[in-house]
């Protein structure tokens, strides 16, 4: 049975695995995603953990992959990282002493700890604790969030934080309900905060043919993100099919079923069009 106490387990799960994976559900007595506040973070439910990772942030990077997230993207790659009870439980002393072992290579590889998901800031508790132990190990940290929970990311939790790596998948409120199911006036009000702070962020664009490469929504986005100083780069990632076969496993009707994958001269397009408005993007 999983226990729900807070009483420190160092022993805890090896942590291991890849995004790519499909995660059975390794946690069922775990809590509903919706409604989870847990600002203590003795614990937390972690899907998986990468090492060597060139994408999820400057140099070589270990990647951790939180469960739990309020969105469902049309295109998501891991709707297996939704629930809390697809994550494997393991108390933050496990996990920072797994961390540790990294640390001197990724140092030495100007690299550091990214935490992803799924959405890391539904478990704020946890990932604070994480982030502030990478922190002392002198590590670079990268928090890669949708920042729709980016009210939850106090002042004190974004000092822990040396990148913002934010989603952000269209500035049209239509269109990102229909995409996500949420409103995008909370990401759009972070990324705000974000600039006022002086937080290094890279924005990162998912480009759907047919959804999210219409000239004046991509071009409407540049313009809002173009005079944010602290907006480093602007990434544009194409659209790919690499995940469907979770929304499959899991019994779920995959909205792009089908759909043809990015081109390289559509990637090509989108960035021209993010450069034009004065944005670095790649």
């Amino acid at each position: 049975m999983q226990r729900h106490d807070t009483t420190p387990d160092t022993r805890g799960p090896e942590l291991s695995g890849s995004r790519h994976e499909f995660g059975a559900i390794r946690s069922p007595d775990a809590p509903e995603t919706e409604g989870f506040a847990d600002e203590i973070g003795t614990f937390g439910y972690v899907h998986s953990l990468e090492t060597g990772s060139l994408v999820d942030g400057p140099g070589v990077r270990a990647t951790l992959f939180l469960a739990a997230c309020m969105l469902r993207c049309q295109y998501c790659h891991n709707p297996d990282t939704w629930h809390l009870k697809r994550g494997t439980r393991i108390t933050a002393d496990a996990t920072i002493a797994r961390l540790s072992d990294f640390a001197p290579a990724l140092r030495s590889m100007h690299g550091g700890l990214t935490l992803s998901g799924g959405e890391p800031l539904v478990q704020i508790g946890f990932t604070r604790r994480i982030f502030a132990a990478a922190k002392g190990q002198g590590l670079h940290t990268a928090l890669d969030t949708s920042g729709f929970l980016g009210a939850r990311a106090d002042d004190a939790y974004l000092s822990q934080v040396d990148l913002v790596l934010l989603d952000i998948k269209s500035p049209d409120p239509a269109l990102y309900h229909r995409l996500t199911g949420v409103d995008v006036v909370p990401t759009l009000r972070f990324a705000e905060r974000l600039a006022a702070l002086g937080k290094p962020v890279w924005v990162r664009y998912v480009l759907v043919p047919g959804l999210t490469d219409e000239p004046a929504h991509i071009s409407a986005l540049a313009r809002f993100l173009a005079p944010m100083r602290n907006v480093e780069w602007v990434e544009v990632l194409p659209f790919h099919q690499m995940g469907a076969f979770k929304w499959r496993k899991l019994g779920l009707d995959y909205p792009l079923e089908g759909k043809a994958a990015c081109t390289v001269e559509q990637t090509k397009q989108a960035v021209a069009l993010f450069r034009g408005e004065g944005c670095r993007a790649r």
